[in-house]
């Protein structure tokens, strides 16, 4: 299949001139189809670095954005994200997502690998396909040498300049995440890109010391010693529990999937949860030390599970860690990317973000569902419930009754000294207040550059400005109602037969590797549907990754909806590695596939989470 030329409105890394894949020949191209606010899509720029610098001579790696938020389309968004996660390589604005139909792209994020002759030789959705993609690239790089159609040498990437000192406003904080405030009044900030914890006075002005070198890495160690990797979330313990187990400040530490502990006292850091591995599969509890993390966000103490709720984004789950049994368990969600209330372990969330405990309440943010939900215990258990929001693709600023208002990719919640529920709506540059006595949504402050959180001091709410490097004081006013539109995502919806249709999620295992079945099935499909009456049969989790499901054909169901699709296959070098212990991996794909019912529509839906396209 011939690659389709790049199509958009912007050019990131280039020094301002546009790329053609016609220009690119001679050159492996790897196009990187992601979203500024998807995590898997930031775990996918993580897993690409080192290939990057593997391949250095021969691939050219494009960021082909293709915004899901209004928000994200904006130039002055990619921009800043682009700086704030160092992107080295080219990025193309797509926000019309025409490149991403031309090239049939389903999910967030997608790999499209194009060989030197201009053809595309492999397409993988979802995360964790950074050995298959090495393996893919070696084996083309020996073929077009082979055939002497391989280009070495220059690149197109021209760097932004992203580390000029005014690119901060000269403020001492670099894209912060979250804030919080000691009994002494001082006000402790994770400084995201700096890659540190950074200690302010009560003015919230003036810095009096740091946590981490500011080198990015996930050492242990004296304050000025340890290293961090875009911490988030920050939460103090009880004194009591602090005085027990020795450190006062948990960290959230996203990028290393870790949490650290640091003590206030000596300043010194060490890590008290998680093994530094990406959780992809297996236990989501037992010995903290010993389990999988992934992306935790924030973090905040909650006495109702007399532990440390963790805000795990990275699978859309929230999680307990007890820092005085050193354990680590799952509290709500089930992996599955959605909005579905309910009992806590069968509920679905969506990359929750921001945390706030009130009393026998929690609060979170749910970012790409563009909610404000909350947990609270039921029996002997706990129960989920949605405040604000709808499901994954509506969006907007609109105050009024819950029911009706609109929020776009919050980021964090705070409990403001009324009761009412602040919310840093991140996207929209808004600070919001929900109200759970009246069930009514206003707005506090507009025109904020992408507030990622809210702490309450004496006195005063401090916003996390992130996008504007620094904490912002929210100015005391009568809160606003703004009537805005509602926006959906403009991904376009895949219009498919009412009735009985062909299911399939396609994984080829990558050269050198085949399934592993040593242990039982290689393989587990699970789909679901929002509303549930889309899907009139073929739900439920199985091992085949093919099944027939059939879609609401009564009159009165559904038109259209959501499949939530999540696949995985476990791979290992086959026989012709030579590998003594064979290495072994599982690749996973959450799908969220808009979908609208037509009788005129296919019968057929294909998914591909690895393999080569068909012409």
């Amino acid at each position: 299949m011939r690659a389709p030329e790049l199509a958009g409105d912007v050019w990131l890394n280039t020094g301002g001139s546009p790329l053609r894949l016609a220009e690119l020949r001679g050159k492996i191209v790897l196009l990187d189809f992601w979203t500024s606010g998807c995590i898997n899509c930031l775990h996918v720029l993580d897993e690409l670095r080192p290939i990057e610098e593997e391949f250095a001579d021969v691939l050219v790696t494009i960021g082909v954005h293709s915004p899901k938020f209004l928000h994200e389309g904006e130039a002055a968004a990619i921009e800043a994200a682009v700086e704030r996660y160092g992107v080295h390589h080219p990025v193309l604005n797509d926000p019309d997502l025409t490149t991403w139909q031309q090239y049939a792209v389903k999910a967030w994020p997608t790999l499209v690998v194009v060989d030197p002759e201009g053809y595309v030789v492999h397409v993988a959705a979802g995360e964790g396909h950074g050995e298959a993609l090495r393996r893919v690239l070696a084996d083309l790089v020996r073929e077009h040498d082979g055939k002497g159609t391989l280009r070495r040498g220059d690149s197109p990437y021209v760097a932004a300049g992203a580390d000029d000192p005014d690119a901060t406003n000269g403020t001492e904080l670099r894209f912060p995440g979250k804030a919080v405030v000691t009994a002494e009044g001082r006000v402790l900030v994770a400084d995201s890109a700096h890659h540190s914890v950074a200690e302010f006075a009560s003015d919230a002005e003036t810095v009096i010391r740091r946590f981490g070198s500011g080198e990015r890495g996930a050492r242990d160690g004296a304050f000025d010693v340890a290293t961090f990797a875009e911490p988030a979330g920050l939460a103090l313990l009880p004194a009591g529990v602090a005085d027990q187990v020795g450190y006062h400040l948990v960290v959230a530490d996203t990028a290393n999937h870790l949490l650290r502990g640091v003590d206030l006292r000596t300043g010194g850091v060490r890590t008290v949860a998680g093994t530094g591995r990406q959780w992809r599969d297996g236990p989501a509890e037992g010995p903290a030390l010993r389990t999988d993390l992934t992306s935790p966000w924030d973090v905040e103490w909650w006495d109702a599970v007399d532990g440390l709720v963790i805000a795990m984004a990275g699978n859309h789950t929230l999680g307990v860690f007890d820092p005085v049994a050193g354990t680590v368990r799952r509290l709500a969600g089930t992996t599955v990317e959605g909005l579905r209330d309910g009992a806590a372990e069968e509920a679905f969330l969506a990359q929750p973000s921001g945390l706030a405990a009130d009393g026998e309440r929690l609060w979170f943010a749910d970012a790409e569902t563009s909610a404000v939900r909350r947990v609270e215990r039921d029996g002997d258990g706990f129960t989920v419930h949605t405040a604000v929001g709808t499901d994954l693709f509506s969006f907007g600023h609109r105050d009024g009754p819950a029911a009706d208002a609109l929020l776009q990719h919050p980021l964090g919640v705070a409990v403001l000294p009324d009761g009412a529920i602040g919310v840093a709506d991140t996207y929209n540059g808004a600070v919001r207040r929900y109200d759970p006595g009246t069930g009514e949504v206003s707005t506090l402050a507009r025109g904020v550059a992408e507030p990622s959180g809210l702490v309450v001091t004496e006195g005063r709410v401090l916003v996390v400005e992130s996008a504007a490097h620094r904490l912002r004081a929210l100015e005391e006013g009568a809160a606003e109602d703004v009537t805005g539109d509602p926006h959906a995502v403009r991904r376009p919806p895949t219009v498919l037969a009412p009735g009985e249709v062909e299911f399939s999620v396609e994984f080829v295992p990558p050269p050198g590797e085949k399934l592993d079945d040593r242990f039982g099935p290689s393989t587990r499909l699970e789909v679901s549907a929002s509303p549930p009456e889309l899907l009139a049969d073929g739900a439920g989790t199985g091992t085949e990754l093919s099944r027939v499901i059939r879609l609401s054909a009564a009159a009165d169901g559904p038109r259209e909806g959501v499949l939530q699709v999540v696949a995985q296959a476990a791979s290992c070098d086959d026989d012709t590695s030579g590998a003594e212990h064979p290495a072994c991996r599982v690749t996973r794909q959450d799908w969220g596939v808009p979908v609208r019912l037509d009788p005129e529509g296919d019968g057929n839906l294909r998914l591909v989470m690895a393999g080569a396209p068909r012409s």
